[in-house]
């Protein structure tokens, strides 16, 4: 290694922020699920979507709710 080069070990203090909102790539990775399926999901009405212009995005906190009423409909079928 030439000369003192500390830029690959020095410590990141700049925190990563987190989008509020997330794409329909990112909430379907997320969710482990494909984008044709989350499309099919959002037009139904079950997972909510905010929408602005063309643009489609999803709360976190709308998707872990969907995960939450997703797994309690399983319990009492």
């Amino acid at each position: 290694m030439e000369g003192n080069d500390t830029t690959m070990f020095q410590t990141r203090t700049e925190q990563t922020i987190e989008p509020l909102l997330l794409t329909v790539r990112q909430a379907a990775k997320v969710l482990s699920i494909s984008e044709r399926t989350l499309w099919s999901l959002t037009a139904s009405g079950e997972i909510p979507a905010v929408r602005f212009g063309r643009s489609v995005r999803y709360d976190r906190i709308d998707l872990r709710r969907w995960i939450e009423r997703a797994k309690n409909s399983e319990k009492s079928a």
